[in-house]
């Protein structure tokens, strides 16, 4: 699960192209030859669904999904994520990031028409941050959190019963118990046995 790319983007219709009003892109994962392009090719997928997409949605790109909400007033977020990336996380985040964005900077963002041009360090710490949902979402902790009780609850169980069959083959094989010792523990084995686990 990884988020690769996150982009604040102004389109309007006024300029050709979306403006790019700050961005940020983790490529750390490709080769050192291959990531000057892999951040063209980001770069050109945040463009693209930008310029085409109205409202919030996931769309398809080389392999990878982008998480897209564009606002009517020409605002929006990109946030390109591998297909293993939870799709509610990454709505959750483009959606905060848009919302932070508008109240820290306003209407300063409307006229700009240059990438890069309004820096903002909440994306950045994001960029870091997303990496891995779990620590972020607390929805997926507590899932996660389930899942190991679950599991230490599994091996309980197998251990309990895996004890009880154990006593069973140490009584059949003792000699030194008399047989109305024997005839106790099954007596007494079946009238505990009303409280059966499953």
């Amino acid at each position: 699960m990884k988020v690769l790319s996150l982009a604040i983007v102004r389109y309007s219709g006024d300029t050709e192209e979306p403006v790019i009003l700050h961005s940020g892109q983790d490529v750390s994962d490709f080769s050192f030859f291959s990531r000057s392009g892999m951040r063209q090719v980001l770069t050109m997928g945040t463009r693209l669904v930008s310029k085409r997409v109205k409202g919030y949605k996931v769309v398809e790109y080389e392999g990878h999904f982008c998480h897209v909400e564009m606002k009517s007033n020409g605002l929006g977020c990109v946030a390109i994520t591998d297909r293993e990336y939870p799709a509610r996380v990454a709505a959750t985040l483009i959606r905060d990031l848009t919302k932070q964005f508008e109240a820290e900077n306003g209407r300063k963002w409307q006229p700009q028409t240059k990438d890069d041009s309004m820096p903002f360090a909440p994306l950045d710490k994001a960029l870091v941050e997303y990496q891995d949902p779990r620590k972020v979402d607390k929805i997926m902790r507590i899932q996660q959190d389930l899942e190991e009780t679950k599991d230490v609850l599994h091996e309980t169980i197998d251990k309990v019963l895996a004890r009880g069959e154990k006593l069973d083959d140490l009584v059949a094989k003792s000699d030194d118990l008399t047989s109305q010792s024997k005839l106790f523990y099954k007596q007494a084995k079946k009238t505990n046995s009303c409280c059966t686990i499953m």
